[in-house]
């Protein structure tokens, strides 16, 4: 079922968020937090691991002065972290909160995924966390096979067992922002787990992002012939949004990135909760086309909100950004319409070629 979600967002313009410095995220949150945005390490960075999978960093030394002048006060270093939680629908989405910066990052980021943990005090409003309380959790990375394996205490087997798809979706999504992680292993009190313990799905050598988020119920049965992307629309709590990555099977026939765009189109599964601003009149006029990591994408003129200003809804944009840089080869996306790129940012300006947000669902005390 399609719906449209009006919340008077900015108008923002068709072809172009600014660069990978972009961020993408809810609105008018319901809680005490900023505007929530998005969080997605970007595809190259590095980060530095020692044997234990643990994040390697030296103080910084501030020049000498009276008093220690210049000196950085670790105790009151942040950073970032894009943890997958469970929204009120049951859905899993990254939500990008702000975390002491500290050694050790692939076993931080689970244990901020441990219910009555110190991720309590940063939970957006309908949101909770995914492991069962009282789990400890230990993280080594087998740095030539990109793989962390994830040991539990005997705690973690105490789930809802019709969340266990969930958790291993969040526990792998949320390891796996990591440059230096594709796979994931899950370990109960050392010992191996091929399956989850209560439902029996599967593990085997580890689980990655291909193996999905959300997956939709109703997915087309022919395995051979249908193939899987994954499109970002839009949940709701409150007044605010937020970006949701749901992972739907469609049949093969068109290139990705064309099935993509249809699928967008076609909107949210009825039942998920989810919602769309895209409207069903909007067509691509051309197969996307893709040239040195810029994908061009021609619409008709129902892909803008407002026809007198050339605008696209911000929300639009960042729905295409985010699904359409999930595929290989693609590093920013130039919008147009009925072949011309004659559109303008949301400051009257012409718009630039839009790059893959760092951060999305940002929450920002």
């Amino acid at each position: 079922m399609r719906k449209y979600l009006k919340m008077g967002v900015p108008l923002f313009i068709v072809a172009t968020l600014i660069t990978t410095g972009c961020s993408f995220g809810s609105k008018d949150a319901a809680t005490d937090l900023d505007k929530p945005q998005v969080n997605y390490v970007e595809e190259g960075e590095q980060i530095d691991l020692d044997e234990t999978g643990e994040e390697t960093e030296e103080a910084e030394e501030g020049e000498e002065g009276e008093e220690g002048e210049g000196q950085t006060d670790a105790a009151t270093e942040t950073v970032q972290r894009e943890l997958y939680l469970l929204d009120a629908n049951g859905l899993v989405v990254p939500q990008t909160l702000t975390l002491p910066k500290q050694e050790g990052v692939l076993k931080q980021s689970l244990e901020y995924l441990v219910q009555d943990g110190p991720v309590d005090e940063l939970l957006p409003s309908g949101f909770q966390a995914v492991l069962p309380p009282g789990t400890s959790v230990d993280v080594n990375l087998k740095e030539d096979e990109k793989t962390a394996v994830a040991d539990f205490s005997k705690e973690f087997e105490f789930y809802d067992a019709n969340k266990e798809q969930q958790i291993l979706q969040a526990i792998t999504w949320t390891l796996t922002q990591f440059e230096s992680v594709e796979k994931v292993q899950i370990r109960i009190n050392g010992y191996d787990q091929e399956v989850m313990p209560l439902n029996k799905t599967p593990i085997g050598d580890g689980v990655s992002r291909s193996d999905g988020i959300n997956l939709e119920s109703n997915q087309v049965v022919d395995l051979v012939n249908s193939e899987e992307v994954v499109l970002y629309f839009l949940g709701h709590q409150g007044e605010s949004t937020y970006y949701v990555p749901v992972t739907r099977r469609v049949e093969a026939g068109d290139d990705a990135l064309t099935a993509a765009v249809k699928e967008l189109i076609d909107g949210p599964s009825i039942g998920t909760g989810l919602v769309s601003e895209i409207q069903s009149k909007v067509n691509l006029l051309n197969q996307p086309e893709v040239k040195d990591g810029t994908l061009t994408l021609n619409f008709n003129e129902h892909i803008f909100e407002s026809i007198e200003n050339m605008s696209v809804s911000e929300d639009v944009l960042n729905m295409l950004a985010l699904t359409l840089t999930e595929q290989t080869g693609v590093d920013k996306i130039s919008v147009e319409v009925n072949g011309e790129a004659s559109v303008l940012n949301q400051d009257g300006e012409p718009a630039e070629p839009v790059s893959r947000p760092k951060q999305v669902n940002e929450q920002s005390l």
